[in-house]
């Protein structure tokens, strides 16, 4: 921005980039649901160093890490393509954000 950029402006801007950073999270219903982790039809381990896993639309995924265990159906709203795995996992259970990318089905993914 240049000395010469209106007040109303940069007041604007600072709304809209707090607005966005207040946007609300998709409600944790419309995420997926919580399943027995025998129900799962594969398993993740989160290590360490694990920052993100990709799953697909559907699955029913087993999630190891720090000796516990769960198992997430994502089966959610086909609008949800990413979020936190801490909001769903145990409480305690991870310790830093681990993203969880959900790969659209093929009828909803647009194409």
């Amino acid at each position: 921005m240049t000395p010469r950029t209106p007040a109303f402006m940069i007041a604007g801007l600072l709304v809209a980039v707090g607005a966005h950073a207040a946007w609300p999270q998709t409600p944790i219903g419309l995420l997926g649901d919580r399943v027995a982790p025998q129900s799962a039809t594969h398993s993740v381990a989160i290590g360490p160093n694990t920052r993100y896993v990709n799953v697909s639309y559907g699955d029913t995924v087993r999630f190891v890490a720090n000796g516990e265990s769960f198992g997430y159906d994502f089966d959610g709203a086909w609008s949800v393509s990413s979020f936190d795995l801490r909001r769903v996992a145990p409480p305690g259970m991870l310790d830093r954000r681990v993203m969880v990318y959900i790969e659209p089905d093929e009828y909803n993914s647009g194409a």
